[in-house]
């Protein structure tokens, strides 16, 4: 069992790094995909953006849940 919650976890931490740095913003990853060409001058935010907070937030979420499994499977 804890094997299988660290092996979630591990997956969870590296793709929150992802996901944070495509983010765009000062000096992000996202630039190199066309991140920051996506934005309109119309609209303060895009719809592209809108959907990567929400994907991160969900794998912040479910890191922190993969945090507290880890601390009651293995009794620390």
């Amino acid at each position: 069992m804890a094997l299988v919650v660290l092996g979630i976890h591990s997956i969870l931490s590296i793709l929150l790094v992802v996901l944070i740095l495509l983010h765009s913003g000062q000096g992000g990853v996202s630039g190199i995909f066309g991140g920051g060409m996506a934005e309109t001058p119309f609209s303060g935010t895009s719809v592209i953006e809108k959907n990567l907070t929400r994907a991160t937030v969900a794998v912040a979420v479910a890191f922190f849940i993969t945090t507290g499994l880890l601390v009651f499977v293995l009794d620390l």
